[in-house]
């Protein structure tokens, strides 16, 4: 028959079946679920299942647990030992502790791949054959060469909590998820943008910004005032607690907009507030095509944030006196576009 679909209430001549092989079945469950321990991390230093302890030098024993593997559904009910082969020789090795599906047996369970010995040993590839053997790692075995003593290392993949989309709120929402969960805002109500966002062991944090970048006006540091619409900028995150920004201060006018009072050097407004973990460098240009202020026509500009503010100082190089090294700089001069971009940690976690 050309046609097959199923399983539905009985078979019939369009090809429909009532009842899947196992094989059948396979074909449809991997692509509902992945290979992985049917247990959600939500805290930390949680006892999980599966768990492994070396016992008389050579068995490994494996606690109780549940799976999804190739497919297949695996439930351990009691402790379970693996012997793990001798390794008399120069050599280390190592082998892996599986969850074998094996068609051949309609059955599921735990198994060993032993790998060879090497100089430089790797671990054994699981196999992945639907209708015969599927094996999910659950831990690599190192063994050392002369008989040495295991050493164990988790390898199988675990569930977390399951992702979801809000409306707005999202920090409100997130305080009500399971650790370890990442939520969507979609931003019903058009304020602040579409987001991602992770609820982790430090607390919710947005990952990154989804779809455009938001604007903002920089506000000038130790300044003179200046026409808002002079004064341009967007942001995004990009990474948990990372930002990335532009800025541009466009003196359209023909009037120096000076340090204010006695301060020595300007600055301007970052979109977030800085980590307080240290000072952050970030570059930009100052284009000065009337050469005012005395400055040259293309002036580089350095950067550095005041940490737990979102104050952004400007100096630039003393073009004069090259070995003075940096000077503040004392404003915006007439005609004169200043443009600065770049990436820097913020303060979300309240360093």
């Amino acid at each position: 028959m050309a046609e097959i679909s199923y399983p539905f209430n009985a078979d019939n001549a369009d090809g429909g079946t009532s009842i899947v092989s196992q094989t059948q079945w396979q074909a449809m469950a991997a692509g509902w679920v992945s290979d992985f321990i049917d247990y959600r991390l939500t805290t930390a230093g949680e006892s999980m299942p599966f768990t492994a302890t070396v016992v008389n030098g050579r068995d490994v024993q494996i606690s109780a647990g549940r799976a999804w593997v190739g497919g297949f559904y695996y439930q351990n009910t009691s402790t379970k030992t693996i012997t793990i082969p001798t390794n008399s020789g120069g050599y280390a090795r190592k082998d892996l502790i599986v969850i074998r599906a094996d068609l051949s047996k309609s059955a599921v369970s735990l198994a060993l791949r032993q790998g060879t010995a090497a100089a430089s040993p790797k671990e054994p590839t699981p196999t992945r054959n639907r209708g015969g053997v599927w094996e999910m790692p659950l831990y690599c075995i190192d063994v050392p060469a002369a008989n040495g003593a295991l050493v164990v290392n988790r390898r199988a993949p675990f569930t977390m909590g399951t992702p979801v989309a809000v409306p707005w709120n999202a920090p409100d929402s997130a305080a009500l998820l399971p650790r370890n969960s990442f939520l969507i805002d979609v931003d019903t109500n058009t304020s602040g943008g579409q987001t991602e966002g992770f609820v982790g062991t430090d607390g919710y944090v947005i990952t990154q910004h989804l779809g455009r970048s938001q604007t903002y006006t920089p506000g000038l540091i130790n300044s003179g005032s200046m026409s808002a619409s002079l004064r341009t900028g967007r942001w995004r995150y990009i990474a948990p607690n990372m930002v990335w920004f532009q800025a541009t201060i466009n003196n359209t006018t023909t009037k120096n907009v000076e340090a204010s009072g006695s301060n020595w050097r300007v600055g301007l407004e970052l979109p977030v507030i800085s980590s307080g973990k240290g000072i952050q460098v970030i570059h930009g240009y100052l284009a000065n095509p009337d050469k005012k202020f005395s400055m040259p026509n293309m002036v580089s500009i350095t950067a550095t944030t005041h940490p737990k503010s979102t104050t952004l100082y400007l100096s630039i190089p003393n073009f004069k006196t090259p070995t003075e090294g940096l000077d503040g700089l004392r404003g915006f001069p007439a005609k004169s576009t200043l443009s600065i971009s770049g990436v820097y940690e913020a303060n979300k976690f309240n360093e």
